[in-house]
């Protein structure tokens, strides 16, 4: 069977071109939603439940199914190795086909090429920074706001007149915090 998927992501888009070329596709039932891709997409899920052996979902353009392109490349990927065929009518993909699923793999192959050099060439700055010195991640110790903070809950901690928790109260802070605050004056 085939089933397409439309979406926009605003209300105040129209989905009448995507389900006019779905249609034209022959589409027979067609998932529809006015939804941003970043959200949860529950027409999308309504479909991935649906979908059996030698069923094909076919979409207007890629970008459509998913944002992500390493999460668009996993949800063929699991068509794929469930039989279920794809097709986007606007990128000359066609995993029904030898040929189009000889183009899918070449983008995939593309992509994951993509995301190897971008952890390559993290690694290799991240290498840069650390052989002149710089030390990444969050500075040590605290902000000259926390220190005064960290100075008052002491000076009321010392009193022994509040608890732990009424202290963290008194200055919004976790208890987890305040002990923090204390180790560090301690550690002064």
């Amino acid at each position: 069977m085939l089933f397409g998927y439309a979406r926009v992501s605003t209300q105040d888009q129209n989905l009448n071109l995507q389900l006019d070329d779905l249609k034209k596709a022959g589409c027979q039932r067609i998932f529809q939603e006015k939804i941003s891709a970043v959200k949860e997409r529950p027409q999308l899920q309504k479909l991935l439940e649906t979908l059996r052996e030698d069923d094909t979902v076919i979409v207007w353009k890629l970008d459509r199914l998913d944002r992500s392109l390493k999460e668009l490349f996993t949800l063929i990927n699991d068509f794929q190795a469930k039989g279920i065929g794809f097709r986007s009518l606007n990128d000359a993909i066609d995993t029904t086909t030898a040929q189009g699923r000889l183009i899918f793999n070449i983008f995939a192959s593309l992509a994951e090429f993509e995301r190897d050099l971008i952890r390559e060439r993290t690694k290799a700055g991240l290498a840069a920074a650390r052989a002149r010195g710089r030390v990444g991640g969050r500075p040590k110790g605290l902000s000259a706001e926390a220190q005064i903070k960290a100075r008052a809950v002491k000076s009321i901690y010392a009193l022994k007149t509040h608890t732990i928790l009424e202290i963290g109260q008194l200055f919004h802070l976790s208890r987890a915090t305040v002990y923090r605050y204390l180790a560090w004056q301690e550690s002064k």
